[in-house]
């Protein structure tokens, strides 16, 4: 029989697989839809392993949340290209990973790939990965996932960019409203727009304090009219210094972005709204994920790619 191209159309629809994956399938079934299907899944296994080397940076980052939102968790699936990150399959799958990460008690990746896999239990959640690559066409992986308990408050969690960023707030509050529910949100997005590195300046050893007082020296001895200033003065220099540096990379310091007078930390924000609410805040910690961070990236036509696919 010959293969269509409303055949590979439909073949692709129903698994998601790539269009030249679909056409060979057909060919090798002699049109059979349903054969065509199962050919594509038993060379799932092998389609994976020849796909285990490309570069997967692209993709998307998933949240999941218990019922009572005391319990979160973040989670970063990869893909190769953009496109299958948006695609529909891929994101279903991301959220099924997702669902899982909830509820695992894995202490790393590798204990979470080796358990089973709760859609379909005759499989790990390496297994069902190594499945989704053969039906979606691409190198895939499951990068990393952490999780966030607070008993004694929530745990809030937003998405950006459609997954290109996944943030958690842990927020410790004896009073849970939706007023103080829209400022964790807004602290969420805070952290995704400028990518603090600390919560606190509490978390920050004394050591990197005072590694950065002496580069900051460094400089001014450098600098021959600062370095001639009083000793007094040289002080003050540099913990203005270090203090402009830690309303940049501390989260509590930061200016808030929807600050109307342009000056009220994320600190007084959180403490406004406490106020206001006759409440105890605190903003614990925050997990910020973004999709292939630190990760090599591939930079390539995609149209070129579809036409070598085709063969002009």
């Amino acid at each position: 029989m010959a293969v269509t191209a409303g055949m590979v159309k439909e073949l692709r629809e129903m698994t998601g697989a790539g269009m030249m994956d679909c056409k060979k399938a057909l060919a090798a079934t002699d049109g059979d839809m349903d054969k065509a299907v199962e050919f594509l899944r038993e060379k799932g296994l092998a389609g994976a392993a020849k796909k285990a080397g490309r570069i997967a940076a692209e993709g998307v980052v998933v949240t999941a949340l218990t019922a009572d939102e005391k319990k979160a968790v973040v989670v970063e699936v990869n893909a190769e290209t953009d496109f299958v990150a948006k695609n529909e399959k891929f994101q279903t799958y991301a959220a099924d990973v997702a669902a899982q990460a909830l509820k695992t008690t894995a202490a790393d990746m590798d204990a979470f790939m080796a358990e089973k896999w709760e859609k379909d239990p005759t499989l790990t959640v390496k297994e069902a990965l190594s499945s989704q690559i053969s039906i979606i066409g691409e190198n895939m992986n499951i990068r990393r996932f952490e999780q966030v308990e607070e008993a004694d408050g929530f745990v809030a969690s937003y998405i950006h960019g459609g997954g290109k960023i996944g943030v958690l707030v842990d927020v410790v509050t004896d009073v849970v409203n939706d007023a103080v529910k829209e400022m964790a949100r807004n602290v969420a997005m805070q952290i995704a727009a400028l990518k603090p590195q600390y919560t606190s300046r509490n978390e920050i050893s004394a050591d990197f304090i005072e590694h950065e007082k002496g580069i900051l020296m460094a400089q001014i001895q450098n600098d021959p009219k600062e370095a001639s200033k009083p000793a007094k003065v040289i002080e003050g220099m540099i913990n203005g210094r270090i203090n402009k540096e830690m309303k940049e990379i501390c989260l509590l310091d930061q200016v808030y972005v929807k600050a109307e007078d342009g000056k009220q930390s994320v600190a007084q924000y959180v403490a406004q709204v406490a106020k206001e609410n006759g409440a105890n805040i605190t903003v614990k910690r925050f997990v910020r994920f973004e999709t292939g961070e630190g990760m090599e990236k591939k930079n390539e036509d995609f149209a070129a790619e579809v036409a070598k696919q085709m063969g002009k």
